[in-house]
């Protein structure tokens, strides 16, 4: 595509971000097309037994699995809008530990705690970014005031919702994701400040 004298690329700007956008359509594809069998194998995190190899694959695969479009769309628009700025500001590497630690950490909660629940989806690695861009200003010896009202705010709405509101939500995965991003984006910053 041209633009005046020069040509427009398209650039694939966030390798880790768009990787995991795709994987997330794919799994969705796969599902729609095997009427689930795909997602209730690899892509949701529930109790089973611990000899069955696809028990350790679901304990990262339940982010990339959504329940329909509109599951998918919500949190994938999220992860496209904040997941491209924080891999910038973070690199590449440290973007896909974080969303490995929050897949891991919501997996193997859900998996302990609540075998009759089956989780999937990635609103914990949204909520991850969320709170982890709350970090992008942190300087050493100061809290930014962005991270306490977002972590006020969100985390006060994930306890409400849990106790009175019952919509299918898995708010501890929430609240796990938000902990996660909050705890590595305090850990990253921290090590980047002191490298200078």
């Amino acid at each position: 595509m041209k633009y005046g004298n020069s040509r427009v690329k398209v650039s694939f700007n966030s390798p880790v971000i768009l990787t995991f956008t795709i994987l997330c359509l794919v799994s969705l594809l796969l599902g729609t097309l095997t009427k689930g069998m795909t997602t209730d194998l690899f892509f949701s995190v529930y109790r089973s037994s611990l000899m069955s190899p696809a028990t350790y694959i679901r304990f990262a695969g339940h982010v990339l699995g959504h329940a329909n479009w509109e599951h998918f769309l919500g949190n994938i628009m999220l992860i496209l809008v904040v997941g491209p700025l924080l891999e910038e500001k973070y690199g590449s590497s440290n973007m896909l530990f974080v969303i490995l630690a929050t897949a891991l950490v919501t997996g193997v909660v859900n998996f302990v705690f609540f075998p009759r629940v089956q989780l999937l989806g990635a609103s914990g690695v949204v909520f991850a970014l969320i709170l982890l861009s709350s970090f992008t200003s942190l300087k050493e010896g100061s809290i930014p005031l962005t991270f306490i009202l977002v972590a006020l705010i969100y985390i006060g709405e994930q306890i409400y919702q849990g106790l009175f509101v019952q919509d299918n939500v898995a708010n501890l995965t929430h609240i796990l994701g938000g902990l996660v991003g909050a705890g590595l984006g305090y850990v990253m910053n921290k090590n980047k400040m002191n490298r200078y």
